[in-house]
């Protein structure tokens, strides 16, 4: 078992320690959190162990799990990176692209595997069919939040957006070629509203919204591919997909046919998959564990997070053109 520690004990750090403690394969060892007396508290409330510095935390574990504010990832990991540890840090990676870029160099220098934590990777719903979405050509998300307080210190884009950012930049193999977007602020001093307009080298269209003022919550991704629509309940942990085929000669009486107007003839089926239930935030956690047991690559690799990051900066750069 892999000795792990978490940094940040708010609401998902309490998460994460929960589901290490359960894990066969870490063994929780404690977490550090900045807040004297908060870490007082839950180590009492949930009997965890509490260290007083991040230093000596980092000597009695093998992997960090960085859950804390996006400002201090890279200060942290660079320490994790220089004590030889091995580190899965919440998402974004980094507050900056540089420092993400910077991140990734020292973990290769160094020989330490690095994971980022975006969880909807990791959503059954889309594991499900991520593998049916082979070439698609135009994708339309929505994520819809009802507000909370936290968070707001950052643009609704690395809140929210981002995670349909990358779930997009994993099934679409093609660089980004252009970015339209416009932000709104309501009630924070950062946009709280966002659309943005992706446009990929392959002539792939991505149409992302994402709110956290909304009065319902919503998680909903669609792809569309010639002879396959494909959409993802990120919330409900639901997935459709339709496809076409050619329409046989002779149909039976409940197959659906349409028909263009040059006559051809295609017949809609659905190929809808089992979706399977999980815990994404401890799949995340273990499969992680597993890359580095195994030394395989992580399945959201810094590359990755760094990629998803560059995008959403692109984003919220395009709101002041």
């Amino acid at each position: 078992m892999l000795k792990v520690g978490v940094l940040g004990a708010g609401h998902l750090g309490k998460i994460h320690l929960r589901l290490l403690n359960q894990s066969e394969k870490y063994e929780l060892i404690g977490f550090h959190d900045a807040n004297e007396k908060y870490a007082e508290e839950v180590a009492k409330e949930f009997n965890y162990k509490s260290f007083t510095s991040l230093d000596d935390l980092l000597q009695e574990v093998d992997v960090i799990d960085i859950v804390t504010p996006t400002f201090s990832h890279y200060n942290t990991a660079v320490k994790a990176i220089e004590a030889g540890k091995h580190f899965f840090v919440e998402k974004p990676i980094t507050n900056t692209v540089e420092e993400a870029e910077q991140l990734t160099k020292m973990a290769h220098a160094k020989g330490v595997k690095g994971q980022v934590g975006h969880v909807e990777r990791f959503n059954p719903a889309f594991q499900a069919v991520n593998h049916k979405i082979d070439h698609p050509m135009f994708i339309e998300a929505h994520r819809l939040a009802e507000f909370n307080p936290r968070g707001t210190d950052v643009p609704v884009v690395l809140d929210l957006m981002i995670h349909d950012i990358d779930a997009i930049l994993s099934v679409v193999k093609s660089k980004v070629k252009k970015v339209n977007a416009s932000g709104v602020s309501v009630i924070s001093d950062t946009p709280d509203i966002a659309n943005a307009r992706i446009e990929f080298e392959n002539g792939c269209v991505a149409n992302l919204t994402a709110s956290r003022i909304s009065l319902k919550n919503m998680r909903k991704s669609r792809f569309f591919q010639r002879d396959a629509y494909i959409s993802v309940d990120f919330l409900e942990k639901k997935c459709e997909v339709v496809k076409m085929k050619d329409a046989p000669e002779q149909p039976d009486e409940f197959a659906m046919i349409l028909q263009n107007a040059e006559g051809v003839k295609k017949q809609i089926y659905f190929d809808n998959p089992e979706v399977d239930e999980n815990n994404a935030i401890l799949d995340e956690l273990e499969t992680f564990a597993d890359a580095i047991n195994n030394n395989t690559t992580p399945i959201v690799t810094l590359e990755q997070g760094t990629q998803a990051l560059r995008v959403a900066k692109m984003v919220i750069d395009s709101f002041d053109k």
